[in-house]
């Protein structure tokens, strides 16, 4: 099927449209014109792609539009009960993408090569059986540029899998592609061979050719990560042939002529590594060419040049070489001490020197220098990989390896002395002893194991302090930055004392003019906080918030302002530290913070940077606000003017981390009558274009409940309920945010009059089992679960146990026993947040003990299988208990569990929702035995005969263990 023809008219329209995308000054409005388009239209999608295809529109505009369409994909593909896209529309789209993707220019081939894998992430291949056949119909003998756009695209879809858990429908889904694919690529991959062979001297030609193979090579890549598929293991000699012959392979016409940027050949040459390095690790029973790969590999290491261009293929080489040392079958090829002595002195030494290179970045673009050394972004990079092969070494050749390397550790620091300006020696001789050092280890954490025969914090004594006590700005900047990074390294092999007297030295350099130097201060003295308290970093807390603040308002414009998200992380890290003592400058700290968020708010470019100035915001709050009404007042006064300028100026990215603080703001009133202020807002936050972002849902979802929480009755008062039940109704009809509706029915549940609840339960529990019958999904269903639950464990004035039974009963005779026997009792066991599990246990023994309607004949059946889940649900697995006060803070890595460019980020200084029915009972086991002892007390005999002749064995067994807990003598 083609793509379906659009009105003329309409698709000149949607063209000026997007040209005004092109325009900062038409932007916002054209924008906000394809919304509405987009909602509007269900073929809008079709008119998008339609656009593309247009060879007489500007290419500009070709190109815009398939940016939208990916967007558009993404934002609507995965299918929710009010889907913009019909079934029509989806087929349409599918049997013509792979068609378009290869008649429209590269640039625009890379978006709909996305979109395709977008949409097969979803469909395939269940929903998109065809896909590959598609795809391998559109392989060409003659034009290989079409063939480039389907590897492509091929390639895009097949990378999850390096990625991807093991699991059944994975295995299933790679043996279909398999099956479906790989006659088709294995002969291309031989037509490509040939190809080349055949072109030697044709370079246009061996320039298509050779990103061919780069794609084919990367799919082989893709295809063999999971498991060794039979149809290679059975081709493994001639797989291998054709890579051993493109690693030695050499031509001129395929020479980088830029000597920073890597050519196709290079990458053809490291992807071989990469596929070698696989190989050795997981299939090296069958990989028998392996001693010849790695004598290949070793001589071109030694033969590569120095030049950037060659560093992923150095890089790639020696990370192949570093798996196969760490095989014991074939640590004998490496054992021999001229083997292990060429590797350090031909591989190793050269690899490890600073280069003209990393003294450009380090001058010119220092934040990339720093991403690349501290994050690890520089994997590819020759230290990087030469630091890793000698950690690899090491493993069965430590003290070996350990001497060759002190003998040149200590020529290099020699070499110093006796000359300051050969301090390119120091600096190799230091990244030499850490990677000796710190045998497979990370800085992220700082390291815990180091080699037994290096003293570390004696070699930072002797070597590395003297540049950190010398003035700030004099010395080589780099030294300083080595001796930094080695704090910040080697910080768990430091007393505590010992880091208190550095930490000084590391305040001083904060106020450096070497912007490398006092990022990395910052870095070192965020990490150190974790080993501090605050009266640990008291003397220095004025000086280092000046400081950090000083450097980050240099920033000229929002985006250099938000640049060095290293500082803006020092600084959060200082005030949840800090705690109290923030108070006699929390307003100047409050200002610069406000003045930030102006700035920032502008053009919110840095995800990290924003969060933690929204996360500094919340700590200031949390740790000054709370019994303090006059500072809660000043707060406000200081925040609702940026807040309302980010709300009216729909600063998308920040408005979820507003709302959060809103709500922590309200959660902190005290006072009978909220202030106008809050009331005033609630309207606007009941309209349903605001609920249409999803990363305003989480937040707004717990504002509203700050709001019935704190002033329930005025909500009733002002007739506010309805439009809340409205969307609840909403979000409990989508998948992706049911769990909020369930939330919000919580909070509506357990704070709104009964009276007032009386007169909606009907609807309310209508709505739920309605989207139980038509749309069940398991989180669904335990977020159900948990609702019944709570429901049952809430102490209200006219709720209890009979209520809820009633409430369901009322609608149809004994529905309350068939949910507790379709959801309730199969289906508890199954949650594990240690709060939400305490709120269902406590539940279910207030249903066993309190409630009458449960011991009569309509329901007694059901009461020892109530007993047992419960009993199940107390031994079931449990998450650990996540404290969040104040002490969390303190040990809370953001690095660790933080994705900042999802929607929605929550803040960890705002706390969670706090709603727990059950909070006076401490131990739910201890108030089932004791409830249990009193029901048996009121109805004698009949409690400890249904336990003894129904309750299972292995159920009564934890039962005695309960009433030992509650009563030593274990009787009820």
């Amino acid at each position: 099927m083609s793509v379906t023809t659009v009105n003329d008219q309409y698709l000149a329209n949607l063209a000026i449209l997007l040209k005004q995308t092109l325009d900062s000054n038409t932007r916002q409005n054209a924008e906000k014109e394809l919304f509405k388009a987009e909602a509007e239209q269900n073929d809008f999608p079709i008119a998008v792609m339609q656009l593309v295809t247009r060879e007489n529109t500007e290419q500009s505009v070709r190109f815009a539009a398939s940016l939208l369409f990916k967007n558009y994909i993404r934002r609507n593909w995965v299918q929710e009960d009010d889907s913009k896209i019909t079934p029509e529309i989806r087929t349409v789209i599918k049997e013509s993408l792979v068609d378009i993707l290869i008649s429209v220019p590269s640039n625009i081939q890379l978006q709909l090569s996305e979109s395709v894998t977008l949409i097969a992430e979803n469909d395939f291949p269940e929903q998109w059986p065809d896909l590959i056949k598609q795809l391998t119909n559109k392989f060409s003998p003659e034009d290989f540029t079409k063939n480039n756009a389907v590897l492509q695209t091929a390639h895009s879809i097949f990378k999850r899998y390096k990625s991807e858990f093991r699991t059944d429908p994975l295995y299933n889904e790679i043996n279909f592609v398999l099956d479906q694919f790989v006659q088709s690529y294995w002969q291309l991959l031989k037509a490509t061979d040939t190809l080349i062979m055949q072109n030697i001297n044709n370079k246009p030609q061996l320039q298509i050719l050779s990103q061919t193979l780069l794609h084919l090579l990367k799919i082989f890549y893709d295809l063999n990560w999971q498991d060794l598929p039979p149809f290679f293991e059975d081709n493994i000699e001639e797989c291998m042939a054709i890579l051993h012959r493109y690693l030695i392979y050499k031509n001129p016409l395929l020479d980088s002529m830029n000597e920073e940027e890597a050519g196709p050949l290079e990458k053809v040459k490291s992807i071989i590594c990469e596929i070698c390095a696989l190989y050795a690790t997981k299939y090296e029973e069958v990989f028998t060419m392996l001693q010849v790969f790695v004598e290949t590999v070793w001589s071109l290491l030694t033969t590569t040049g120095l030049e950037s261009k060659y560093d992923i293929l150095v890089g790639k080489a020696m990370a192949f070489l570093s798996k196969v040392v760490k095989l014991e079958r074939y640590s004998n090829l490496f054992a021999p001490q001229e083997v292990l002595t060429q590797f350090c002195e031909k591989i190793i030494l050269p690899n490890m020197y600073y280069r003209p290179i990393d003294e450009e970045l380090f001058e010119y673009d220092p934040i990339e220098f720093i991403r690349r050394d501290l994050e690890g972004s520089d994997s590819d990079t020759r230290r990087r990989a030469a630091s890793d092969f000698v950690r690899s070494l090491m493993t069965y050749f430590q003290k070996d390896i350990t001497n060759i390397i002190m003998t040149y550790i200590n020529q290099y620091l020699q070499h110093y002395t006796e000359n300051p300006r050969n301090w390119k020696d120091k600096d190799a001789a230091i990244y030499l002893l850490t990677s000796i050092a710190a045998p497979g280890s990370t800085t992220k954490h700082g390291v815990t194991i180091t080699n037994e025969s290096v003293n570390v914090v004696d070699f930072f004594s002797k070597n590395m302090l003297p540049d950190l006590q010398t003035a700030v700005d004099s010395g080589q900047p780099v030294l300083k930055v080595d001796s930094i990074k080695y704090i910040y390294t080697f910080r768990n092999q430091m007393t505590k004392p010992q880091l208190i007297s550095v930490f000084p030295l590391l305040v001083k350099h904060l106020s450096s003019s070497n912007y490398v130097v006092h990022t990395y201060s910052a870095i070192a003295i965020e990490r150190l906080t974790f080993k501090f308290n605050k009266d640990d970093i008291k003397p220095y807390t004025q000086e280092l918030l000046i400081n950090l603040f000083r450097l980050i308002e240099a920033g000229t414009t929002p985006e250099t302002l938000a640049e060095n998200d290293y500082l803006m992380k020092a600084v959060m890290r200082v005030i949840f530290t800090s705690r109290d003592d923030m108070v006699p400058y929390v307003i100047e700290i409050m200002g610069h913070l406000n003045k930030i968020l102006v700035e920032i708010s502008k053009n919110p470019s840095n995800p990290r940077f924003n969060h933690y100035v929204f996360e500094s915001i919340g700590a200031l709050v949390r740790f000054n606000c709370q019994n303090n009404p006059e500072a809660l007042t000043s707060f406000e006064n200081m925040l609702f003017g940026p807040f309302q300028m980010i709300l009216q100026q729909d600063v998308v990215e920040f408005v979820p981390y507003v709302f959060q603080i809103f709500s922590q703001l309200l959660e902190l009133h005290a006072e009978p009558v909220l202030p106008e202020t809050y009331r005033s807002m609630l309207p606007a936050l009941l309209t349903p274009a605001i609920w249409e972002n999803s990363g305003n849902i989480p937040a707004l979802t717990r504002l509203l409940h700050a709001y019935i929480y704190r002033d329930a009755s005025s909500i009733v008062i002002n007739n506010q309920l309805e439009p809340i039940l409205g969307i609840f109704q909403k979000l409990i009809a989508s998948k992706a945010n049911d769990k909020y509706g369930i939330d919000l029915l919580c909070s509506i549940v357990q704070y709104i009059p009964t009276e007032t609840l009386n007169k909606y339960l009907a609807a309310i529990i209508t709505l739920l089992l309605t989207r139980m019958k038509s749309s069940k999904t398991d989180k669904y269903t335990l977020s159900f679960v948990y609702f019944v639950c709570f429901f049952l464990a809430i102490e209200k004035e006219g709720v209890g146990p009979d209520y809820v039974i009633q409430a369901f009963d009322s609608m149809q005779p004994r529905l309350f026993i068939e949910v507790l026997n379709a959801f309730i009792i199969p289906e508890m066991q199954k949650i594990q947040d240690h709060t939400e599990k305490k709120i269902c246990a406590v539940a279910m023994t207030r249903l066993l003990t309190q409630s009458e309607k449960i011991l009569t004949d309509d329901y007694i059946t059901v009461w020892t299988s109530i007993l047992a889940a419960l009993i199940k649900l107390f031994e079931a697995p449990t998450e650990i208990k996540k404290n969040h006060d104040d002490d969390e803070l303190l040990t809370y890595d953001f690095e660790e569990e933080r994705q900042f460019q999802s929607v929605f980020a929550r803040l960890m200084s705002t706390g969670k929702l706090k709603r727990d029915p059950t909070e006076k009972i401490e131990e739910p086991k201890v108030f089932l035995a004791l409830s249990l002892q009193e029901l048996s007390q009121k109805y004698p005999g009949k409690i400890n005969e249904m336990i003894s002749s129904k309750l299972p064995p292995e159920c009564t067994h934890h039962l005695v263990q309960y009433m030992s807990l509650a009563n030593p003598s274990g009787v009820i």
